[in-house]
């Protein structure tokens, strides 16, 4: 044991080593001592005054990789874990991700020094997108390809294809939760009660000028950002009474640009408020003195008010006018519940998330980002060990803390994507997989994700990886509830993805005479290599290492 703690911290020293050796010509550093003027009343950092640092930060970095001018397109939510306070320093660090044709994912972290203690702690962590603006002559500009060095780099190029996706079905989440009718209805009665949501209710102009410009001569994004923090906190403070701290803001996009003599309309009012936080809508709208009003941005921030010992207070409920007020509390409902899934499933470790996580369509989406993200972060890793070879098929270890895994690899000579095409469909595995005594179709999600129930043969109670074996052995089968996640390459190096996790359904609970098993993470990458030949992983991740000691 203590050989094995001794090589642990040789490879986090190795690991480390190895992050801060590998340059990176993306990457923008950021710091800034907060003063007087950039904090609130409360002589903390206006959140407002970081997203402008937070964006024009990413921007750099964004335009460094581009060679050409670039415009936020939207930012992924930012949860804010701490305060900042006067005379502390704030460290941002943003860098390229991932580069797609026109677009790229800029990732953003923020973290907090105390000059007088030399303490270090992280304050928030977002993902933003940027465009490219055409050029002179009209024509778009094509991003050249991110070439990951480190093993963080690595993980985060391959999973900001899983991210993009969810970005694009974001706007629709909503949307099939309320029209399915998952959303529970608001308490009505106590709602009769509550404040009336108009007297929370404000409009504000602001008036573009040229130091609220970008070098674009467009309004800088952070700008606007921080009007709409300001009027969503005095949204929030007519409700609670108080001085509230703003804790999270969804996902956003900027719909469109605003100029040097635009006035800014920003309208915000509390959409719903819960026990201890409250949201707000916040909207913007850009205008001249003649013509329409455009729409540049809509935004939900979610507010807490802390007690002495830092701690959320109850707040007052919120009466929603008729027909328009209540659509917008459902809706407040309805993101409060994804939020908390995607905090759930995301957000969490990949050791902290549970074996089985109930299925449900609110949170589809954000399990199979769960299933592919897990599985290409562990194809990812570096360490593996070469356990042993035989006729071309190599078998790897890796020991990660209290988790172990395994890969088995092959070079095979077939082309990728019928590979894929064998691998990915599992109602057809039994015909050439002996382990799989049955496979049927549950539920087909989407063209990319099935949930399906397999059974295999049961190992004996004792034996390797079986904690929840019967003691009658082989007479007792083992059944699988499986998330497949399937996924094309989404650039050119890519692989095929075929991730599997387990779930669980009400509809599906443990059958009599099986015994349920439970896989965290799973599944098969396939690269295409030289002459229509393809690299096939099959990627496993079992069980607590220190059970595995128990067991051998």
């Amino acid at each position: 044991r203590s050989w094995r703690s001794a090589a642990r911290f040789g490879r986090k020293f190795v690991d480390a080593e190895d992050e801060e050796s590998c340059f990176n010509p993306t990457e923008v550093k950021m710091s800034q001592i907060v003063m007087p003027c950039h904090c609130n009343h409360r002589q903390e950092l206006s959140v407002g005054q970081l997203l402008k640092w937070m964006d024009s930060t990413a921007c750099l970095s964004a335009e460094r990789h581009a060679g050409s001018l670039c415009v936020t397109a939207s930012m992924d939510d930012i949860h804010f874990e701490h305060t900042i306070s006067v005379g502390q320093v704030v460290n941002i660090r943003a860098k390229v991700n991932r580069a797609f044709n026109t677009s790229m994912e800029v990732g953003i972290h923020v973290s907090c020094e105390d000059l007088f203690s030399d303490r270090h702690w992280r304050v928030c962590h977002s993902y933003a997108t940027f465009v490219t603006q055409r050029t002179n002559t009209g024509q778009k500009v094509t991003l050249r390809p991110v070439v990951p060095q480190s093993q963080q780099e690595h993980v985060e190029y391959s999973v900001a294809a899983e991210r993009r996706r969810v970005r694009m079905l974001h706007s629709d989440i909503i949307k099939e939760l309320l029209s399915s009718g998952s959303v529970e209805q608001a308490d009505s009665s106590a709602m009769c009660s509550g404040m009336a949501a108009e007297k929370t209710r404000v409009e504000s102009v602001e008036l573009v000028l040229p130091p609220h410009a970008n070098h674009q001569v467009n309004t800088f994004g952070g700008q606007i950002m921080a009007w709409m923090v300001n009027v969503a906190t005095i949204a929030a403070s007519r409700l609670c009474q108080a001085h509230p701290t703003l804790r999270t803001i969804d996902m956003f996009t900027f719909r469109g640009p605003s100029q040097v003599g635009d006035r800014l309309l920003l309208r915000a009012i509390v959409n719903n408020a819960f026990k201890n936080s409250l949201e707000v809508g916040v909207r913007a709208e850009a205008y001249q003195e003649e013509g329409p009003n455009r729409h540049i941005n809509s935004a939900f921030m979610i507010f807490e008010v802390l007690d002495d010992g830092g701690k959320p207070s109850p707040l007052p409920r919120i009466r929603p006018e008729p027909v328009e007020g209540e659509r917008r509390c459902q809706e407040a409902i309805a993101r409060k519940k994804i939020r908390l899934d995607r905090k759930y499933i995301v957000s969490r470790k990949q050791s902290e998330v549970p074996l089985s996580v109930p299925w449900e369509p609110r949170n589809q989406v954000y399990l199979s980002y769960n299933n592919v993200s897990a599985l290409k972060m562990l194809a990812a890793k570096k360490n593996w060990r070469l356990s042993t070879e035989k006729d071309k098929v190599r078998l790897y270890t890796l020991e990660q803390k209290s988790m172990l895994s395994f890969r088995v690899e092959a070079e095979v000579d077939v082309p990728a994507h019928r590979a894929f095409c064998l691998l990915a469909e599992l109602s057809n595995r039994t015909s050439w997989d002996t382990h799989y005594k049955k496979c049927e179709l549950i539920h087909r999600v989407d063209d990319d994700d099935f949930i399906y129930r397999v059974v295999t043969p049961s190992v004996h109670q004792g034996a390797v990886g079986s904690p929840t074996s019967s003691s009658q052995g082989d007479r007792i089968l083992q059944d699988f509830i499986l998330l497949a996640s399937k996924r094309k390459p989404c650039g050119q190096g890519d692989p095929y993805v075929i991730a599997l996790r387990s779930v669980s359904l009400s509809t599906h609970p443990h059958f009599e005479g099986y015994n349920r098993g439970e896989v965290l993470c799973a599944g098969f990458t396939i690269l295409e290599t030289n002459n229509n030949m393809s690299l096939v992983r099959q990627l496993v991740n079992l069980f607590p290492f220190e059970s595995f000691l128990d067991i051998i």
